[in-house]
């Protein structure tokens, strides 16, 4: 499905790869092979209550402190049927980090026929607020827990920033006339605009401010850097 490059959030929660409905199904389907509950509707139910609870106790308690016992406590759930979905913390986890990576990659190829790379980067930023709008905890976690986890996890949510950052440097490479500085710097100063989204949610929050006002304001920011200057 192609997008115009100055879609907003409504438009756009008509063809993002995961949203709240269809997430909870991607999760049983990619992990079908360690997910030991085969009725599907309690399966999606209680997939929904365990990282429903996860989040709201690794926002209080953080994610190191959290323990098997504490979800329990939280969803309801004895331990047996815990272990019905996850088998550890890390398993819990990389679950999380999986569904922040499958929806990054799969945005790029929706806006490769965006001949323009101004266009381009604008259509990838839009889409990289209004994703993590959607799944603004699953985005909150991962930037905020990775620290903790294991290295080879912490590995692959420092890569699935990369990848993002080096999609866009790409893209601001191909901009003529060249802006000013490297690409690599003004992607990673692009990537710190829209972080704040759903790192400071609070913030934007209190101010009242739409996510596409938010969007709105931070594609001004960068093209007015990064496109050719006025006459």
């Amino acid at each position: 499905m192609h997008l115009s490059t100055h879609f907003n959030f409504e438009h756009f929660q008509h063809m993002t790869p995961l949203n709240g409905d269809n997430i909870w199904s991607y999760i049983l389907d990619r992990h079908a092979g360690s997910i030991g509950v085969k009725r599907r509707k309690p399966a999606l139910e209680n997939l929904e209550r365990i990282f429903g609870a996860t989040f709201r106790l690794a926002n209080d308690v953080g994610f190191r402190a959290m323990s098997l016992r504490d979800l329990c406590r939280e969803t309801g759930l004895s331990m047996g049927g815990l272990y019905g979905y996850i088998a550890s913390k890390d398993q819990l986890a990389e679950m999380i980090e999986d569904v922040v990576c499958h929806a990054t990659r799969e945005m790029p190829p929706v806006f490769s026929h965006v001949a323009v790379p101004l266009d381009r980067l604008e259509a990838l930023i839009r889409a990289s607020i209004y994703l993590s709008e959607i799944l603004q905890p699953w985005f909150y976690f991962v930037y905020m827990d990775s620290r903790v986890l294991q290295a080879e996890q912490r590995s692959m949510a420092k890569n699935s920033e990369l990848y993002v950052q080096t999609l866009i440097a790409d893209v601001i490479a191909e901009i003529e006339p060249r802006p000013a500085g490297n690409p690599t710097l003004l992607a990673a100063h692009c990537l710190a605009l829209f972080q704040d989204w759903y790192v400071k949610r609070w913030k934007y929050r209190a101010a009242k401010v739409h996510v596409d006002d938010f969007a709105d304001s931070v594609v001004l920011a960068v093209r007015s850097y990064l496109g050719p200057a006025a006459p």
